[in-house]
C-alpha cells in the first residue's frame, strides 16, 4: 500500500503486545524485531520508532521527514542525536519510570551486599573457606544521600525509611519529597557529601552532570562511606574513583555503569575487594516490555493518533532528559 504509515519496534515482543498494537493501528505497517536486518530498511520511511539503536544515527539522514516520534527503550537519552532530532522536529519520549522498582532494588542489593560483606562470602564459598571477613557495619539509621531525586530516587528514599535512615537528596527544583528529610539543589552537592554514609547517584548524563564526581568530591566523603552509581558512568571521573579506592578515601563502591562499556579487563576496578560490579543491568526486570508498552507507549500513542500533546516522558531537548 502506498503511503502506509509505519511503526518500527526494535524489540522481540511477545504476541499479546503485538496483537494489542495491531488493534490500535489496524491500517499501519508495524515492523517488530531486535535484529538490525529486520528494521534497517524501514528507518527511511518510519513515522514512529520505538527502541532507539545507535546504528540508526546515520540512517536518520535518509529519513525524508517521515519520522515524527521516537520512543526510547531506556530512561537515558544521551546516546541519541538530540540536536539533529530537535532540528527535524521529532518528538522524543523516554522509558523513564520503567526502572523504578528494579533499580531501587539493585541499589539496596549493592548497599547491603557491601555493608554485610555478601560479596566476600560468595568469593569464600568458591574455595569453601570459613572466614568471618570482619563484618560489623549496619545500614539501619545511617544517612543516605540520593543525588537526583527522580522516580528511582523517590522509591529509594521510601525504602530507606524502612531502615530508619536519614535521607538527604538533590533535585533541580528543590521541591520537597515526603521521604526525603532534607532536599538540596545540585550546586549544593559538596555540602551534602561529608554527611553521608551512602552516596547514591541516580542522575541522567547531561552537560551539567558529566564528571560531577571527581577527586574533590571523594575527598569530601567520609572514609567509611560507600558510593553507588546506577546513573551513567561518565558522571564519575573513573580514574579519580580508582585513586580514592586505592587511598581508602572511601570504603567501597557498587557500580552498574562505567565511562566505557563493557568495562575493560585491564580496569583496576575488577580487582578491588570492596567493589561490586554489575554490567549495566540494574534496570533489568521481567516486567520491562510490559511497562514500556502499557504504561508509556500506548497512552502516548493514543494521544499521538488524535494529534494531542504526548502526555508522558517527553524529553526536554534543552535539559537533555
Amino acid at each position: 500500500m502506498m503511503n502506509q504509515r509505519k511503526l518500527v519496534i526494535t524489540q522481540n515482543l511477545e504476541s499479546p503486545f503485538k496483537e494489542r498494537l495491531h488493534s490500535i493501528l489496524p491500517d499501519w505497517e508495524i515492523v517488530f524485531g531486535r535484529d538490525r536486518s529486520i528494521w534497517n530498511d524501514h528507518i527511511s520511511d518510519a513515522e514512529v520508532i520505538a527502541g532507539w539503536k545507535k546504528e540508526m544515527t546515520d540512517l536518520l539522514l535518509q529519513n525524508k521527514g517521515a519520522l515524527k516520534w521516537i520512543q526510547t527503550w531506556t530512561a537515558g537519552v544521551n546516546q541519541l542525536p538530540l540536536h539533529t532530532l530537535q532540528e527535524k522536529g521529532v518528538h522524543v519520549t523516554s522509558a523513564n519510570g520503567v526502572h523504578t522498582y528494579p533499580i531501587s532494588e539493585t541499589i539496596f542489593a549493592l548497599m547491603l551486599g557491601l555493608t554485610r560483606k555478601i560479596h566476600a562470602y560468595v568469593r569464600n564459598q568458591q574455595t569453601k573457606m570459613w572466614n568471618h571477613e570482619n563484618m560489623k557495619l549496619e545500614i539501619h539509621e545511617k544517612t543516605i544521600g540520593i543525588i537526583g531525586v527522580g522516580s528511582i530516587g523517590q522509591e529509594t528514599a521510601k525504602i530507606a525509611k524502612a531502615f530508619g535512615m536519614k535521607v538527604l537528596g538533590t533535585r533541580h527544583s528543590g521541591k520537597p519529597d515526603p521521604f526525603v528529610d532534607e532536599m538540596y539543589l545540585p550546586n549544593q552537592l559538596d555540602d551534602i557529601l561529608p554527611k553521608c554514609d551512602y552516596v547514591v547517584i541516580t542522575l541522567p548524563l547531561t552537560s551539567e552532570t558529566k564528571q560531577m564526581f571527581g577527586e574533590k568530591q571523594f575527598q569530601l566523603m567520609k572514609r567509611s562511606a560507600i558510593l553507588i552509581n546506577i546513573g551513567r558512568g561518565e558522571i564519575v571521573v573513573e580514574s579519580d574513583l580508582i585513586s580514592a579506592l586505592q587511598k581508602q578515601e572511601i570504603a567501597g563502591a557498587g557500580l552498574d555503569v562505567f565511562e566505557k562499556e563493557p568495562l575493560s579487563e585491564e580496569s583496576p576496578l575488577w580487582n578491588f575487594d570492596n567493589v561490586i560490579i554489575t554490567p549495566h543491568t540494574a534496570g533489568s526486570t521481567e516486567h520491562y516490555d510490559k511497562r514500556v508498552i502499557e504504561d508509556i507507549f500506548i497512552p502516548n500513542l493514543k494521544s499521538y493518533l488524535t494529534n494531542s500533546p504526548l502526555p508522558l516522558n517527553v524529553v526536554d531537548f534543552k535539559k537533555g532528559y
